[in-house]
């Protein structure tokens, strides 16, 4: 039986899963399990079966239900999608099984003509949002497909399809922390479309009190309650439901109206949901906080994103009544595991390097081991050779769990509720426990506290030997994160934010005269530094040095910070026009002198202009430094020769000030445009109703009160499990409950509203997405509220690192 995950939608991955296993013994079944719509993954489980002859059952899992196929924007499937899609998928197999027999024979350039077009046919009846496909060719010819098939005869059973739901493929962080899948259609497909109240496809719009016709609603939120109904349907759990948010109070009327009197009937564990808007709390995750997780995803690689959706032939995959699904950063980092084994003592250490990591390879993926072990006699060749040896080394790159046995899970999930510091002491322990456990001793200074210098031998020692690196990969790749993220280049840059963030927040709480000039010196180092970089021919930025792109992040803060305690202070803004003038221009003689930030979704279409300003202005430079240079000691008549070209000259000036005053005013539109989106950043406490009375700031005004640099969800768990009034939190009655307060009601046997802190589970969801700091904070909330007994689960779309909100803001994937 043959097992194919099409969840990624990376185009390599995909031919790999596609092409996988082809001269292995003959298949007769094939699972495939996927989080995309069964249309997205049509095109790749009809190459699935095209190659593998003999196959007479295909079994599909998707967390996707019939229901919500059904609901999705523009989906060719009904409400009976299981069986729809079983019928479509059975009869193009058996169209292509047909076509074999005719076009067998033909050349093979004609045998892979009509195989495309009829992947072509077949996908205009089940239209797919992955990227480009690349030729067949590139795995299997057209007579290859025709050859594994066979014909009719060959096959001898007809292909049998069943398509189940299983609403638990998601990405989990730990067995209480969960977010959707990257590159899943959940948490690809857009929870608000373009309008004044929206930012992001990828964010809820703002919380006006307006709830949205059942028309309006958007895909992303019609596949999150549907997924969130059957997750708890799976789990044998009655929800409680209650929401904060717009949009999270439509996801709630919609899990509402699907529930049943079947439903709240059974006898099943009570639990609490709470469904929370991001937009609610956007200064959190654009914040470098105190996590050592949050550090780790934004200091490893992650795999590249693929080709945008929307940019697909014929451009099937756009939704009539909103945007193409955005692209999620992927999820999966790439802990480079090259860069920490590697051995320098000599080649004797360096084979024995290579030794482990073949171990390490064979269990990573016993099935397909052959294809990815590395010879160590030819490795051994290159020794001498780094840049060779690291290029093969380089294909080694680990992740936070091993799937073969889980194995890092319960370390991670420890983590998760560190501090930074705390964090990097307990993966030092754990360390030095399993080098006990395996009797290994390291040489090493010993250093009072921590350093990070101190983890990386106990990790070679551990990867030394074969037995003990696959015994321990779960802490020898979470460790080798952490020295990633603890490294000198990253924790410069994460600290320097944070310097920068305490050095707006203090400003926000005196006067916006601080507070801007605050911001404007964040911008004018920030171009200083990068002009500095540009011409000494640098492209990556020092060590805690801060970029313009890292400045547009501040200034976001800055403005959030402003509008939470300047809300009145300008018609238009937070700040004054004087104020904000002189930010203006700083933003533009920033860009005039950084034009590769032209890449910048605001500043489309002038990377040219940009680049060809900077380069005349450097010219002119030059010829200014060398004319005067020049002694003219005589008047030469000759210079009357001349006279006549001083006209053309000025012309040429004439016509460069000209062009000049033109890019600045674009430059100036472009800038102007980019500060009213921010006045739309700084009115998220006016904008959005549960905010507005400021029920979720600190009581007490006292500087330097820890309430108030904690995040939304801190503060809500604090007040809900407190019992205290929640502003804006509306509870989801049930059917049955609703039943009591309409009709026994009358007669005194009304149904008491249940409260969130009396129940023994809580899930918080998160619509947009969560971060490390928040999942810390909101086991601090239950820690100080006393309540060990209360399992808080922690969700939401996808994990958020502070890059991935300034692209959701000022980026590709924003509104802007």
């Amino acid at each position: 039986m043959a097992l194919v995950d099409v969840t990624k939608t990376c185009l390599d991955s995909i031919h790999q899963v596609v092409d996988w296993n082809l001269k292995s013994d003959t298949v007769s079944k094939i699972a495939v399990i996927t989080s995309r719509l069964l249309s997205d993954a049509h095109r790749y489980i009809l190459r699935c079966l095209a190659s593998h002859e003999g196959v007479h059952r295909c079994t599909i899992f998707t967390p996707i239900s019939e229901m919500a196929h059904s609901s999705y924007p523009d989906s060719p499937l009904g409400p009976d999608a299981y069986h729809e899609y079983e019928s479509l998928l059975v009869q193009d197999y058996e169209e292509l099984v047909k076509k074999s027999k005719t076009k067998s024979t033909l050349p093979k350039d004609n045998n892979l003509r009509e195989t495309s077009t009829f992947e072509d046919e077949g996908w205009s009846q089940l239209t797919s949002s992955e990227g480009d496909i690349p030729p067949l060719e590139s795995s299997l010819t057209g007579r290859d497909i025709y050859n594994k098939i066979g014909h009719p005869e060959d096959i001898g059973q007809k292909l049998v399809v069943s398509v189940h739901h299983f609403p638990m493929i998601l990405c989990p962080f730990s067995p209480r922390v969960f977010v959707f899948p990257s590159k899943g259609s959940i948490a690809e497909a857009y929870l608000s479309a373009e309008h004044k109240d929206s930012l992001s496809p990828g964010l809820p719009p703002l919380s006006t009190g307006l709830l949205s016709d059942g028309d309006d609603v958007s895909p992303g939120a019609t596949l999150t309650a549907h997924f969130l109904y059957h997750l708890a349907a799976k789990m044998d759990l009655k929800m409680e439901i209650f929401s904060l948010g717009d949009l999270s109070r439509t996801v709630g009327k919609i899990l509402m109206d699907m529930s049943s009197l079947y439903d709240v009937g059974r006898r099943r564990r009570s639990a609490g949901l709470l469904i929370v808007d991001r937009t609610l709390d956007l200064l959190t995750p654009c914040c470098h906080g105190d996590s050592l997780v949050d550090r780790m995803f934004s200091s490893l690689p992650r795999r590249e994103r693929t080709t945008s959706s929307n940019q697909m032939k014929g451009s099937q995959t756009q939704l009539k009544h909103g945007p193409s699904n955005l692209q999620r950063a992927p999820l999966d980092v790439q802990i480079p595991l090259q860069e920490i084994l590697r051995e320098e003592d000599c080649k004797t250490d360096n084979l024995r390097l290579l030794e482990s990591i073949e171990a390490f390879l064979c269990a990573w993926d016993s099935s397909n081991s052959a294809s990815q072990i590395v010879d160590l006699t030819n490795l051994s060749k290159k020794d001498n050779n780094k840049g060779s040896l690291n290029s093969e080394v380089e294909l080694f790159s680990g992740s936070f769990v091993c799937t073969e046995n889980f194995c890092g899970t319960p370390y991670l999930q420890a983590i998760l509720d560190r501090r930074t510091k705390d964090g990097a002491i307990l993966v030092k322990k754990w360390l030095q426990e399993t080098l006990r456990r395996e009797n290994i001793n390291v040489n090493m200074k010993s250093h009072p506290g921590f350093a990070v210098s101190q983890l990386q031998p106990m990790i070679k020692a551990l990867a030394r030997s074969q037995p003990s690196l696959l015994r321990n990969k779960g802490i020898i790749q979470l460790a080798a994160a952490a020295v990633v993220a603890l490294d000198e280049s990253h924790c410069a840059r994460w600290d320097a934010f944070i310097s920068a963030e305490n050095l707006l927040s203090a400003s926000a709480g005196d006067t916006t005269q601080s507070l801007a000039a605050q911001i404007g010196d964040i911008v004018i180092k920030s171009a200083l530094v990068g002009s500095h970089q540009q011409k000494d021919g640098k492209t990556k930025a020092s060590q805690g040095v801060l970029s313009f792109q890292d400045a547009l992040l501040l200034i976001v803060t800055g403005y959030i910070l402003a509008g939470e305690n300047f809300p009145t202070s300008g018609l238009d803004g937070p700040f004054s026009w004087q104020e904000e003038h002189l930010l203006k221009e700083a933003i533009v003689d920033a860009i005039l002198e950084n034009p590769s930030v032209a890449k910048l979704k605001f500043l489309h279409g002038l990377a040219e202009d940009l680049e060809a300003n900077l380069n005349r202005m450097r010219f002119e430079e030059t010829r200014q430094v060398s004319s005067n240079q020049l002694q003219i000691d005589d008047f030469d008549d000759d210079q009357w020769g001349s006279w006549g070209d001083e006209e053309t000259e000025n012309n040429n000036d004439k016509e460069q000030v000209y062009g000049d005053m033109q890019l600045k005013l674009e430059l100036r539109d472009r800038v102007d445009n980019l500060f009213r989106f921010l006045h739309k950043l700084s009115s998220l406490k006016t904008r959005n109703l549960p905010l507005r009375d400021g029920a979720y700031t600190s009581e007490s005004s006292f500087i330097g009160d820890p309430y108030t640099n904690k995040g939304l969800l801190y503060k809500l768990l604090t007040r809900v499990l407190g019992k205290y009034d929640v502003p804006g939190l509306e509870y989801h009655s049930s059917t049955v409950g609703r039943l009591f307060k309409s009709g026994f009601g009358r007669f005194g046997l009304g149904q008491a509203k249940p409260s969130l802190a009396d129940q023994s589970i809580i899930i918080v969801f998160v619509i947009g997405g969560i971060n490390g700091l928040e999942v810390r904070e909101a086991q601090e909330a239950l820690s100080e509220a006393g309540r060990p007994d209360i399992e808080l689960i922690i969700c939401g779309t996808t994990y958020l690192s502070p890059d991935d909100m300034l692209d959701l803001l000022l980026g590709d994937s924003s509104y802007f």
